[in-house]
């Protein structure tokens, strides 16, 4: 078990990490050459220029100023100084928002560190019962376990101020996430009322259109929508499954790469023409002129890609039965997004569409009837992942606890007795080694995410931090905790009757909080540290410069900072939340720990917004639904611990006053559930009314369709030179729409739209004219 000392030493190691790394970022980002990894985000916006374009050879490299390394902590008070409206404008509100999680848990976190400290602490650490339970069952515990509520005794009436706390707790929690929901709902509505016009507020998704004999999926998609929304309709996209065509797409781009990097090696030294070996990765095979090799790919590329587009746009299969459908106002969108449009409710089914970068073009190639099949398939590989996950969460756990594995394997007790290794191991080996086990989850739970078909990016990360959630809390929160337990107290747990093991994991649990601890210093501490020194990206851009970049446009993707990683940061906070919820009441000496980390992370996390990250998307920050719910669940649970680990601590009297405690904090969220969570789910008719109301006086002359015409096609079909024909775009403006098939009052077998989708239609032509 890590003493007091153990602690100290991880703490020494973590800080002295963390503060090389925040040393080290600060020299490095005033060199030239690493100009593009710390601040690549203003280059894309095009407002910075890279400075190794000019000065002396010396100066492109190294910077030479020696007054500009005097200063080399002011990134700390720019990082701070950009005001919120700004951030927003900058970086969009999902990352402004994203930075509100840091500063809801300094909020939370900040007075029940005061309180607990002021109260709780002296309370505990004044009782002997943690050296008596040595003494008498044997019991393992260190300095910093007397802080904890298990140093309180048997029955005690100082349970009353754990209650006491327990409240004050549980009411400023609710009552700063309240604040935060309203606050967050607002700046949304506010951010869609004054954004810029975008396609996604004039389009829906329709999916599950219905298979018809008489027409195509587009022109029953064109029909319907004439027939039941015939003064807002305005145009459509059928979706294509063009898999194949992107493949071959990117695969032609890489060749014209090489192309030109081959023609730009030659234009420097045309004595020599290029040369390639055709075998793997241009290291065996023929050696060939490398230009004429090139050429040659991508003409038959090129051609490829010309049969396979037509193929996509005149094959059936390639046809999936759902269309992004555009209209005329905003408020004719929400309408159609926000209603059943079928009698039948499993067809014509609507949803807003996402913009169209947040767009996960590959998931709308797969069939609406697989997407059950496939999701259930997915629950049951997560179940069994996050099952098989205990066994090396089990053999951190076993570092822990060093004394349990001395008694097992005697021969460990050689290089264990030596001071400095034995608190290495227990302090800080735990917790760098859980970070690592968990370094390829991320990639795994998007995969899983991707295969359940979720149709845009947003969603995707959503559903991989739902899951990367729930595994942190079953592996490393409880995990660790029942894994440690038993190997803390095997002992007491093999000569203790059964009736006394609910007391002695009751005494353990609160004891667990100094392997957590450990792990916030290395995941929070270091870890954050070495966020912002963005040593992966820094190896990787200098390498690919090296050898790989061959003109300016690889340069640009070589620097490609990515966005935020909703999908991996927000589960990690709220393991944090968790944390510092869990061990408010129970152990407090956790607590300041945590505030290190929201401080930190929020100043790091700022500086990488404004400078690195660039959001691919935008979402008008619609995750934090589910950010709330997560930390409500935490609250949750840790009032019922609570309620656990007083009734075996004798003091099963305080049980019915914190019974209340989870049922008010559940009345809490389905109140803010129903007060706020609208906005994030819904779009106001009268919103969209004012917006569109504005905007047809300020530009009545806009040309929508134009505007929308292109917006939601396929990115492989961005280049197309194909022309919409105008009488096509004449047609649409007619209610009564010409179609190919009969009147539904004279066909044989009724089409599957029939009676289920819209009203008959009139007739329109002599051969109608019959009932």
């Amino acid at each position: 078990m890590a003493t007091s000392g153990d602690i100290g030493l991880a703490a020494a190691i973590n800080i002295l990490t963390a503060l090389a790394f925040l040393i080290a970022f600060a020299i490095l980002r005033l060199q030239p050459f690493n100009d593009r990894v710390y601040f690549p985000k203003w280059y894309l916006k095009g407002l910075r220029s890279s400075p190794t374009h000019s000065g002396a050879f010396v100066t492109k490299f190294v910077n030479v100023d020696w007054r500009s390394y005097l200063r080399f902590l002011n990134w700390v008070p720019d990082a701070l100084k950009m005001p919120e409206p700004e951030l927003i404008s900058h970086a969009g509100l999902d990352s402004a928002v994203y930075l509100r999680i840091y500063l809801l848990g300094l909020k939370i976190f900040v007075p029940l560190a005061l309180l607990a400290w002021a109260v709780l602490v002296p309370v505990n650490w004044t009782n002997n019962t943690l050296a008596k339970s040595k003494a008498t069952d044997k019991v393992e515990y260190s300095d910093i376990d007397k802080l904890s509520i298990s140093n309180i005794p048997h029955g005690s009436q100082r349970f009353w101020t754990h209650v006491v706390m327990a409240y004050a707790f549980t009411f400023w929690t609710c009552y700063i996430l309240r604040k935060e929901y309203e606050t967050i709902a607002a700046m949304r509505l506010h951010f869609l009322a004054s954004e810029r016009r975008r396609p996604d507020q004039f389009t829906v998704l329709v999916r599950n259109v219905p298979p018809d004999p008489d027409e195509s999926v587009s022109e029953s998609v064109e029909h319907f929508f004439l027939v039941n929304h015939p003064d807002h309709y305005l145009t459509h996209q059928v979706v294509y499954n063009a898999n194949k065509l992107a493949k071959l797409v990117k695969e032609k781009k890489s060749k014209q790469n090489w192309l030109d990097y081959y023609q730009l090696k030659y234009s420097r030294n045309q004595s020599k023409r290029p040369m390639k070996k055709t075998g793997f990765l241009g290291l065996c095979g023929d050696k060939v002129d490398a230009i004429d090799y090139q050429t040659t790919e991508i003409e038959r590329l090129s051609k490829e890609i010309d049969e396979e587009r037509q193929r996509v746009k005149t094959d059936r299969k390639c046809i999936m039965p759902a269309a992004f459908v555009s209209f005329k106002t905003r408020w004719g969108a929400a309408v159609c997004a926000q209603t059943q449009q079928s009698r039948n409710p499993t067809l014509w089914l609507t949803e807003w569409a996402p913009e169209p970068r947040d767009v996960y073009w590959n998931n709308l190639a797969i069939p609406y009837v697989s997407l059950t099949i496939r999701r259930l398939v997915i629950a049951v590989a997560f179940f069994f992942l996050t099952f098989f996950f205990m066994i090396p969460i089990t053999l951190v756990q076993s570092l822990a606890n060093i004394e349990s594995l001395e008694k097992r394997a005697p021969f460990l007790k050689v290089i264990t007795d030596i001071g400095f290794i034995k608190s290495f191991i227990q302090g800080f080996l735990p917790g760098i080694a859980l970070k690592i086990f968990l370094i390829l989850l991320p990639t795994i739970l998007m995969l899983m995410s991707k295969f359940e078909g979720f149709l845009c990016i947003s969603s995707l990360e959503r559903r991989s931090a739902f899951r990367y959630f729930i595994f942190v809390f079953v592996n490393v929160f409880l995990g660790s905790i029942i894994a440690g337990t038993a190997f803390e107290q095997l002992d007491s747990f093999i000569h203790q009757s059964a009736n006394e093991i609910p007391k002695t994991i009751g005494v353990a649990i609160p004891m667990k909080a100094t392997f957590f601890i450990t792990y916030i210093m290395v995941d929070g501490w270091a870890g954050v540290a070495g966020e912002i020194l963005r040593l992966k990206p820094l190896i990787i851009f200098h390498l690919k410069n090296f050898f790989l970049v061959k003109t300016e446009k690889d340069r640009e993707e070589a620097m490609d900072p990515g966005s935020i990683g909703f999908n991996t940061g927000e589960p990690q906070i709220q393991l944090y939340f968790l944390l510092g919820l869990v061990y408010a009441v129970v152990t407090p000496v956790l607590l300041p720990f945590i505030l290190v980390f929201f401080g930190l992370t929020y100043v790091v996390f700022r500086h990488q917004i404004i400078n690195v990250y660039n959001q691919e998307y935008e979402s008008a920050a619609a995750f934090w639904p589910d950010v709330h719910g997560r930390i409500i669940f935490s609250l949750v649970f840790s009032q019922l611990v609570l309620m656990g680990l007083m009734s075996t601590k004798g003091a099963a009297l305080s049980t019915p006053f914190l019974i209340a405690l989870p049922v008010l904090t559940i009345w809490f969220h389905r109140f803010c559930k129903g007060r706020y969570e609208p906005a994030f789910i819904r779009h106001p008719l009268q919103e969209a009314m004012n917006k569109d109301t504005l905007e047809r006086a300020r530009e009545p002359n806009l040309n929508l369709r134009g505007y929308l015409q292109n917006a939601y096609v396929h990115p492989v079909f961005k280049n197309d030179e194909e022309d919409n024909d105008e009488d096509a775009h004449e047609k649409l403006e007619s209610v009564i729409v010409p179609t190919k098939r009969q009147s539904r009052r004279s066909t044989p077998a009724p089409s599957k739209i029939s009676g289920a989708s819209s009203p008959s239609l009139p007739d329109t032509g002599p051969e109608n004219s019959h009932p």
